[in-house]
C-alpha cells in the first residue's frame, strides 16, 4: 500500500514540477523572458493583472514542496535501517585473527 502511494506521489511531484516550470516561464519579469517572445498570445492569456497565474504559481509549488515532503518521510519510514544502525549490512568484513609466531 505505501508503495503505491509513493509511486502516485512521484508522478504528483513530476508533474507539478512540468507545471511550475512552463508557468515559471511563462510569467513576465522585469526585463521581459519567455513570455515577452510569444508576443500578444502572453498577454491575452494572462490579461493586464497577473494576480491569478501567481496564485496558481503558489499553489502549484506549495504541491511540489509537500510531496517531495511526503515522499521523503513515507521513503524515511520504509526503510527499517540506516547506515548508522548497521553500517556494513548483513556482510560484515571480517578481520583475521593474528597467528603466532
Amino acid at each position: 500500500m505505501t508503495s503505491l502511494l509513493i509511486t502516485l506521489l512521484y508522478i504528483v511531484f513530476v508533474l507539478a514540477a512540468l507545471v511550475l516550470v512552463v508557468v515559471i516561464l511563462l510569467q513576465e519579469g522585469k526585463g521581459g523572458g519567455f513570455g515577452d517572445s510569444l508576443g500578444m498570445a502572453g498577454q491575452q492569456t494572462f490579461g493586464v493583472k497577473a494576480a491569478g497565474i501567481q496564485k496558481f504559481t503558489a499553489i502549484v509549488a506549495v504541491v511540489f514542496l509537500g510531496s517531495a515532503l511526503l515522499i521523503h518521510v513515507l521513503n524515511r519510514q520504509q526503510s527499517s535501517a540506516t547506515l548508522i544502525d548497521d553500517p556494513f549490512g548483513d556482510s560484515a568484513p571480517t578481520v583475521p585473527a593474528e597467528q603466532p609466531r
